[in-house]
């Protein structure tokens, strides 16, 4: 007997119903009690199907929804999605089951119904809220997991963390323009750029760290990207921070490194779009210089050069030229940046002071240029801050696992391919690791500090010529995509993060009306699926728990998905 029949048996006959009081006539209601009633859909299937899934739209919030021959999806407090897999159904079949619809408020009336994507509301009905987007990076068959498939949701991250205008091309579309008039305040344009994770801060220091790891993999793994088909949106991911880094260098020795406050941000939960709170603007200049910033950015620039060289060499010189100003600026100004941009010391001070970032945009302008004398003066910094003692780590903060990188590609010195494998090495063999595999350097976003070493890893191989840290780097890379028993990458494996923690996919679009503090704490997933975030990963002791408020674990971040990035294109190249 079919799924429908045995329902109908069940409920009984259509005759005892007290009519129709929503707005949809496939949705009867059939008794009620305060604050809650039982619903009957029924309608006739107009085509041949296996599996059920039916979308209810409701005009005001639900607080519980029950569905007896399934299982409930709840992506926020109007929209449902209800699936069950023992429905079979032919043309001219009645399909007829119940709901229980629980509410505080105003009682909510159903107003769209779609059942297997075919609108059902029977003639009546509002706007329906759009169902979440598909995803538009199709699997590969690479195994055991897809890095090209991945490395596509990871770019596609970027287009859901951009701010201001947005292009044509944008495949995020549950995402609009917002932060359009950033820089008002100063009399600037400092609209475009990302924002830095689940907030809606433009930090610049991270984002510039950000655009140099993503410009990195492009350059040095453009046979990855290529096979990948993703060269061009790894270029886009690239310009759109460079085009804000541009607009934010104002004028000689001044940068733009901030545009946000991250406390009234942080008070928000809401998209982008609807922001209302104030958005100070915040700078370096001559006078209060700020060294980690510059450098930071000198580097992102001179590595962008490199990575746009062949497809626009304007657009290159463009960058080189504001990279070279950048590091005199970073150079002959020293000081921590935070003194001159307070409001990053709580959230992006540089523990590990500006030596680092020295030596790294150096390296960088003396590859991207060709010119000795930033080889020189990489020298300098290297000598001068004691850049060979040693690293934990390679992130927004310290570069230094990077600068062996760069320093093992462009000079034969064995004391530069030493701390490179030296490197390497203290972090695989002496750092702890998680019961799963992954290296645990920090429990604050585990899974970026792993990804960037398991890049760096990877650079072995292309300047030592050792082929064995391919394994360990594939190793850590696999444990972000699945081998643990889960993923951690949103939209993608086994069992992925539901409920990241990122305000912008909290609402659906067009966004619901829901009371304070709704967003943040709805039990479901995310109304939108951040496809391809890199979220913060689990304890040391391997736990995770998907929950939206838990921001050392759930979080997400550009500079997250930065080396995971440039590492699935060097994993695609290498396979």
């Amino acid at each position: 007997m079919h799924a429908w029949a045995v329902l109908l048996g069940v409920l009984g006959s259509l005759a005892l119903f007290r009519g129709s009081e929503a707005q949809c006539t496939s949705v009867t209601i059939t008794s009620e009690s305060g604050g809650s009633y039982m619903a009957q859909f029924s309608v006739t299937s107009g085509s041949t199907f296996d599996g059920l899934t039916v979308e209810l739209t409701f005009d005001q919030s639900v607080s519980n929804l029950e569905f007896y021959a399934g299982v409930v999806e709840w992506h926020d407090d109007k929209y449902f999605k209800l699936v069950s897999s023992g429905w079979h159904a032919e043309p001219g079949y009645s399909v007829a089951f119940e709901i229980k619809v629980d509410y505080n408020g105003a009682k909510p009336l159903v107003v769209g119904a779609l059942m297997n994507g075919a609108d059902v509301c029977g003639g009546g009905g509002g706007v329906v809220t759009q169902p979440p987007m598909d995803s538009p990076c199709d699997p590969t068959g690479m195994g055991p997991y897809d890095y090209s498939q991945a490395l596509c949701m990871s770019y596609l991250f970027y287009e859901a963390q951009r701010s201001g205008p947005l292009p044509a091309d944008q495949r995020v579309t549950w995402r609009g323009d917002s932060a359009v008039s950033d820089g008002s305040d100063v009399g600037r344009d400092l609209s475009g750029g990302y924002y830095d994770a689940g907030d809606f801060v433009k930090f610049g220091f991270p984002m510039a760290f950000t655009a140099t790891l993503l410009a990195w993999g492009l350059v040095d793994f453009p046979a990855g990207h290529e096979a990948a088909g993703q060269t061009e949106y790894g270029r886009a991911a690239v310009k759109w921070a460079t085009d804000y880094f541009l607009k934010a260098h104002s004028s000689h020795f001044e940068f733009y490194g901030q545009v946000g406050d991250g406390y009234a941000d942080h008070a928000y939960w809401g998209r982008p779009e609807d922001m209302t709170m104030g958005r100070p603007s915040m700078k370096i200049d001559n006078d209060h210089p700020g060294t980690e910033l510059a450098g930071e950015t000198a580097a992102a620039l001179a590595a962008a050069s490199m990575a746009f060289q062949d497809s626009d060499p304007t657009y290159a010189s463009q960058m080189l030229d504001v990279a070279k100003e950048l590091y005199d600026f970073a150079d002959q100004r020293r000081q921590n940046y935070d003194v001159s941009i307070p409001g990053a010391a709580d959230f992006y001070k540089s523990w590990s002071g500006y030596g680092d970032e020295l030596c790294w945009a150096a390296l960088w302008l003396a590859r991207a240029t060709g010119d000795s004398s930033y080889m020189t003066k990489a020298r300098q910094h290297w000598d001068e801050f004691g850049i060979q003692n040693g690293a934990d780590g390679f992130n927004w903060d310290d570069k230094k696992g990077g600068v062996y990188a760069l320093y093992a590609l462009m000079d034969s010195d064995p004391m530069f391919s030493g701390a490179l494998s030296g490197f390497v090495e203290h972090i695989r063999n002496e750092k702890p690791y998680t019961p799963g595999g992954l290296v645990f350097l920090d429990p604050w976003g585990a899974n970026r500090h792993a990804a960037n070493v398991a890049y760096i890893a990877l650079m072995v191989g292309r300047a030592n010529k050792n082929v064995h840290t391919h394994t360990q780097a594939q190793s850590q890379v696999d444990c972000l995509l699945g081998s643990t028993g889960r993923s951690f990458v949103v939209g993608f494996g086994t069992n992925p993060p539901q409920r990241p923690h990122h305000r912008a996919s909290v609402l659906p679009n067009p966004p619901a009306s829901c009371s304070d503090g709704w967003a943040q704490n709805n039990p479901g997933p995310n109304p939108q699926v951040l496809f391809g975030a890199l979220v913060g990963g689990p304890s040391q002791d391997g736990s995770y728990n998907d929950d939206r408020n838990d921001y050392v674990h759930n979080e997400v971040a550009c500079d997250y998905n930065a080396g995971f990035s440039a590492a699935l294109a060097a994993l695609v190249e290498l396979h």
